[in-house]
């Protein structure tokens, strides 16, 4: 009950305030989509350069940790796109769309809260190793498969197919806040430190404007779609992924910390991005959003479940 109450009640307690918010009207869809638009074109990309500029990437960080976790994601890909085709009949751009929302584990606005609220600042090097990542690696995965899909009907080359994808990555400004964090990171640059102090200001609205701007969007999105299709998404993202980190990362022998944010971040509820990834290509829309909604819902419970029983 502890744990309810210290980690994951303050978190969504401000996805509740921004819900509320929108829903009195006092937070106006013009609003949330100008907050979004910040904290995702700006302040979440200052937090990724920042820490991936500051990340140790030496000896310290663990290929265990990596494998354990996106083996999870890439398996829970698999599973959404083949059970959204096979089990419910959806066409394959809808399959491919649903699949993402099963990849997409909001690691920065829950898996970054909850990890700093569950172990403190100092536990989150393993948060920010599998966030570099996260971005390039989902939307890779993603995007080719929507364009190999789409390609297969159009009879668009490899050439062509290898450019779109690539400009679709470097179009997220958050892979673009990975990149120049990575190269800052190994060209060992120095900023002056007034600079570094206006970039630490943007780092701390990052994540408390995410989470109050995610509870308008949830409003916004009420539950619509297929219901079995959703059911679905929420058992893969909250229940397979979480399964499969902690399976690996016990038999790899990952170290407490690393294990603790891999389990907790593959925990997390499909990311605002998979109804951006849906939204993008106009496919299964609805049971995005709902997704979204639903499973960030029901993370309150599951959350607190592996919570309890990570060491």
């Amino acid at each position: 009950m502890q744990a309810l109450i210290d980690v994951i009640l303050p978190v969504f307690l401000v996805i509740g305030a921004g819900y509320a918010a929108a829903w009195r009207g006092g937070f106006s869809e013009s609003a949330v989509d100008g907050l979004m638009t910040f904290t995702q074109s700006f302040a979440i990309p200052c937090l990724l350069f920042r820490a991936l500029w500051t990340l140790d990437l030496g000896p310290g960080v663990d290929p265990a940790l990596l494998v354990s976790f996106y083996t999870g994601s890439l398996t829970c890909f698999t599973a959404g796109l083949l059970g959204a085709r096979y089990l419910f009949q959806r066409d394959w751009e809808d399959a491919v769309a649903i699949g993402f929302c099963c990849l997409f584990a909001n690691s920065v606005m829950l898996g970054l809260a909850m990890t700093e609220r569950a172990y403190g600042p100092d536990a989150l090097q393993a948060n920010y190793v599998i966030i570099a990542l996260h971005s390039p690696f989902c939307y890779g995965i993603g995007i080719t498969a929507m364009e190999i899909v789409r390609a297969c009907g159009s009879g668009t080359s490899r050439r062509a197919l290898t450019g779109k994808v690539l400009r679709a990555m470097f179009r997220n400004t958050m892979v673009i806040g990975i990149a120049l964090g990575a190269m800052a990171n190994l060209a060992d640059l120095r900023l002056p430190g007034a600079v570094t102090d206006a970039l630490d200001m943007m780092v701390r609205t990052a994540l408390p404007a995410a989470l109050f701007g995610m509870g308008g969007v949830l409003f916004r999105y009420r539950p619509q779609g297929d219901f079995r299709v959703i059911a679905y998404i929420c058992a893969v993202s909250l229940l397979l992924h979480p399964a499969i980190t902690w399976t690996l990362g016990s038999l790899t022998g990952l170290g407490r910390d690393a294990f603790r944010s891999a389990v907790l971040t593959a925990a997390m509820a499909p990311g605002i991005n998979s109804y951006v990834f849906a939204n993008m290509y106009g496919r299964a829309r609805r049971v995005a959003a709902s997704g979204v909604l639903i499973a960030t819902t029901l993370s309150v419970g599951t959350a607190w479940l592996w919570l309890t029983v990570l060491p």
